[in-house]
């Protein structure tokens, strides 16, 4: 199990000034928010992988700025919509060879789209990401199909080995649940974790400032996954500047290096 931190908490700083002013204050593990199309050129993800090189930082999920556009182009009845943006996942995909990363967060769908809809759509998006070494993962997002632990539960009986999900542990609590429930509902197929404190300040506080029960919540997730990563994920608002991420960052290091990885 692995800390780190979302370069999307910097936003609206360019990416690649967030990723090195979290690789230059020791962050060893990254997760990477692209912001808009020509961030996905090949320049731009070989520039990228020099940072991560240089500071020997590794980069574990990639976030698309085109998850809005989901519902629209995976979820309509317009053929079309789904055969384009397949096309333009891949550079997605190729943006993340280039810089090591193998796990592609997933909105999905909005509205009362059945489960069946919702994972033939996911499946050719998950099969496509297999062909780059990337597993693509729904994320649940409480303004989403995936705001709930049952439809996480189900849908997860339903794909089987082909299917993995990030968990927000803010997006739970605004979904009325809690992240305890998504644990227990994703099982083994948990890899990603986007992670902050909560309480009655908010549901997205810096580590520290709620009362979160990081301890118990690690321990749930080393029962179904040791090998999940477990991002920082805070929006600009919700804290004060880079030495609360740094200071956050090293809590949740400490905390998650007594979980021994699989085949350590």
């Amino acid at each position: 199990m692995k800390a780190g931190v979302s370069t999307a908490c910097l936003y609206p700083m360019p990416v690649e000034e967030s990723l090195y002013q979290l690789a230059v204050n020791g962050v060893a593990n990254v997760e990477i928010f692209i912001n808009t199309h020509s961030e996905l050129k090949k320049d731009f993800a070989c520039n990228i992988a020099d940072i991560l090189k240089r500071f020997d930082v590794k980069c574990r999920a990639v976030h698309p700025f085109t998850c809005e556009l989901e519902p629209l182009m995976f979820f309509s009845e317009y053929e079309r919509r789904m055969d384009d943006i397949l096309e333009y996942y891949r550079l997605y995909f190729s943006f993340m060879n280039i810089v090591g990363a193998d796990i592609f967060v997933f909105h999905g769908a909005k509205g009362n789209i059945t489960k069946e809809l919702y994972c033939e759509r996911y499946s050719r998006l998950f099969s496509l990401g297999k062909e780059y070494g990337v597993r693509v993962a729904v994320e649940n997002v409480s303004r989403c199909r995936s705001s709930s632990s049952a439809f996480i539960r189900d849908i997860a009986k339903m794909l089987g080995n082909d299917f993995s999900f990030v968990l927000d542990t803010k997006q739970a609590i605004r979904s009325g649940e809690t992240p305890f429930a998504f644990v227990e509902a994703a099982g083994k197929s948990l890899e990603h974790i986007h992670i902050s404190d909560s309480g009655e300040l908010g549901d997205c506080l810096p580590v520290g400032k709620g009362n979160f029960r990081f301890r118990q919540f690690f321990d749930k997730v080393n029962s179904v996954n040791p090998d999940a990563s477990v991002i920082l994920e805070l929006y600009r608002n919700s804290f004060r500047g880079i030495s609360d991420l740094v200071s956050g960052y090293n809590i949740l290091a400490n905390m998650t290096a007594q979980y021994k990885n699989r085949g350590d």
